[in-house]
């Protein structure tokens, strides 16, 4: 069985904004799998579909980003889910937009939900895929305001493509491909 989560807040007033990048990756791949999210379990919007024979989970936690741990962790003991085969997607301002970075474990960084998910867990030893939107030049903008605001229709086809790699790497991950070969596939620096 795989669980994938994508990291986001659930009030339309966030819909478009640079902390739901990991909300629109997981859309993305539904709509690839054709499957919608039609449940609502372990305070997450959840859709569920059949990869290889195994059970594949989709969620969004809705507990708002900075307490996506409380979801995380009770998706991960209720499916019973391995390290392994649990992936977290979501925005990473440490990265420079257009950069997709896949990585088999690591520290939080900057992330404040990534940051929740690793304590209510106890371990950071699950992969996770960031997505970059750190700007090309400084916007003198406090990254509090940064993450929460928009993604302008000028920057709308570089996420447009950072979004679709991110739902075939994915993807890839639901089928069951070795993360190392989805990593030298789909790790993209801008």
């Amino acid at each position: 069985m795989k669980l994938i989560v994508g990291l986001g807040n659930p009030d339309d007033k966030y819909k478009n904004t640079f902390h739901n990048l990991g909300f629109m990756c997981v859309d993305k791949l539904c709509e690839k799998l054709g499957i919608e999210f039609k449940k609502t379990q372990c305070k997450a919007l959840v859709a569920e579909t059949r990869c290889k024979n195994q059970k594949v989970i989709i969620a969004k936690p809705q507990t708002y980003m900075n307490l996506s741990g409380d979801s995380v962790s009770e998706l991960v003991k209720f499916y019973k889910i391995e390290s392994k085969d649990l992936i977290v997607v979501y925005d990473d301002y440490d990265i420079s937009v257009g950069s997709v970075r896949i990585r088999k474990d690591g520290s939080a960084g900057t992330h404040n939900g990534m940051r929740d998910i690793i304590a209510k867990l106890g371990n950071s030893n699950f992969p996770r895929i960031r997505i970059g939107f750190k700007p090309l030049e400084d916007k003198q903008i406090p990254l509090i305001n940064y993450v929460l605001s928009g993604i302008s229709a000028e920057d709308k086809p570089i996420f447009e493509q950072t979004l679709t790699l991110s739902a075939n790497a994915l993807y890839e991950f639901a089928n069951s491909k070795d993360l190392e070969q989805i990593m030298q596939s789909y790790n993209k620096k801008a």
